[in-house]
């Protein structure tokens, strides 16, 4: 059942209180296979149900289309605009969410591929796209060795995009440790954090939930994390374990490491509740220190 065919209405209200105050997030975790038809079919399978249960917005796992593997990022990619772009839009559109669609590989006229998000709005315009900045590239002694950087390109820029429910900001996965990322997307108005991630079974247990309980409460944000699930028989085994965590560092909603989904109805003033009574952000010394991306 499609409950989004009011979404003109309802967006055309909003705007007239400058933004909506609560807005219903659905969170999806699933297992990647490697046929991509297959992984965009079940998560529209996952989509439809979550606007059945009255989600505004749905967010996708890093990489859902396709497996975590270095080698298969540039067999997989397609330009911007190409099909699984074109799938993810008119999804958006024809359910009248916004959809953050975790992310895919892309690759651009010069052959370099990125691991890119795109997010899109209720008619299935493109709002907003991040490429991931910083590569995964680690080597855990007794644990997890990656290197993204074998087939991937890191992406210039930050993304924060505007929605009725006022603007959000986005990274993809590793970006999400470096906390300059974070608070430069929150000084631009951002009062969401979502983040597509796949952390594994090494980094998963130790920082996942540390990491998503910090942000918020440094930024004083809701954090939002959106992870595939588990898979022992894939060759990069994710942690799962999706989560909200709200500005208070409170776990709202946690998955484990099965598939499924989840909804949030986040209420926007409890922010503005927060930064009032503990107001770190105005607090901050600009006088004697200063963030800086480089």
């Amino acid at each position: 059942m499609n409950k989004g065919w009011n979404h003109e209405l309802k967006r055309n209200l909003c705007f007239e209180d400058r933004y909506a105050k609560k807005v219903k997030i659905a969170v999806i975790q699933m297992k990647v296979d490697r046929d991509v038809d297959k992984n965009i079919t079940v998560a529209e399978d996952f989509i439809r149900k979550s606007v059945y249960d009255g989600a505004d917005m749905v967010v996708l796992p890093e990489m859902f289309c396709c497996p975590y593997e270095t080698s298969n990022f540039p067999i997989y990619a397609e330009l911007e605009g190409g099909d699984i772009y074109n799938r993810l839009s008119s999804i958006a559109s024809r359910f009248g969410i916004y959809l953050v669609a975790g992310s895919v590989p892309e690759i651009d006229k010069f052959c370099r591929v990125y691991n890119t998000s795109y997010i899109f709005d209720r008619s299935g315009t493109k709002i907003g796209k991040h490429r991931k900045m910083h590569l995964f590239d680690i080597d855990v002694e007794g644990g997890q060795y990656f290197k993204e950087s074998d087939t991937l390109t890191p992406g210039d820029s930050i993304c924060v995009f505007n929605t009725e429910f006022g603007k959000m900001g986005l990274c993809i996965c590793y970006d999400f440790r470096f906390v300059e990322l974070s608070r430069i997307m929150v000084d631009e108005g951002a009062n969401i954090i979502i983040v597509p991630a796949a952390f594994n079974m090494t980094t998963g247990p130790a920082h996942w939930e540390n990491l998503f309980k910090m942000r918020a409460v440094d930024n004083q944000v809701y954090t939002i994390g959106a992870a595939p699930a588990r898979d022992y028989d894939s060759s990069y085994t994710s942690y799962g374990n999706s989560i909200v965590v709200s500005p208070w560092g409170e776990v709202v909603n946690k998955m484990n490491e099965e598939e499924g989904y989840f909804i949030v109805d986040l209420d926007l003033n409890y922010i503005d509740k927060i930064r009032k009574e503990l107001p770190l952000l105005k607090q901050r010394r600009h006088d004697i220190y200063t963030i800086s991306n480089k």
